[in-house]
């Protein structure tokens, strides 16, 4: 490799720069993760529990409730009109029988969700082992030149 090419590539830098980073240890790796699940344990307790879930419940099931009212009213109001202004009174009272449904599906699907979300943590609580496994690596920085006289120094050494 010529000075300019090492030069145009920064090799020559590499050489130059001593090497500062140290591997952690396990010690230090344990200890970090312990202070990265303290934060999030902080970041939970921060954020706001979710609250007012049964009144939400109650009021779907006024609602749902109201409309089932209104939807027999109506319906004995249809059967006691002339037949030409029944049809118009019967058409409203079948849209407060489905917003009566409504409520309750969403009630219903609220329900199902807020299920699937707690299984959905437990799960993800049974998946995370408590303590972790550390595994280290070391690494270094080389130059293309000692990466190549090592590749060709191993080479070498299988042949003989």
């Amino acid at each position: 490799m010529t000075r300019k090419l090492e030069s145009l590539f920064g090799f020559d830098e590499l050489e130059q720069q001593p090497q500062e980073e140290k591997p952690n240890t396990v010690e230090e790796t344990r200890s970090a993760m312990v202070a990265i699940d303290d934060t999030i344990d902080k970041i939970d307790a921060a954020l706001p529990a979710v609250r007012g879930l049964d009144a939400s419940d109650q009021e779907m099931d006024d609602l749902a409730a109201k409309a089932q009212e209104t939807f027999d009213d109506l319906m004995n109001l249809g059967m006691n009109v002339d037949s030409r202004y029944a049809s118009e009174i019967f058409a409203v009272a079948s849209s407060m029988l489905g917003h009566a449904l409504t409520a309750k599906t969403a009630k219903l699907n609220k329900k199902l969700k807020m299920i699937d979300l707690q299984l959905k943590k437990l799960k993800m609580d049974q998946d995370r082992p408590e303590d972790p496994a550390v595994e280290q690596a070391h690494g270094q920085v080389l130059s293309r030149n000692d990466l190549l006289d090592r590749l060709i120094g191993n080479r070498d050494q299988k042949t003989n």
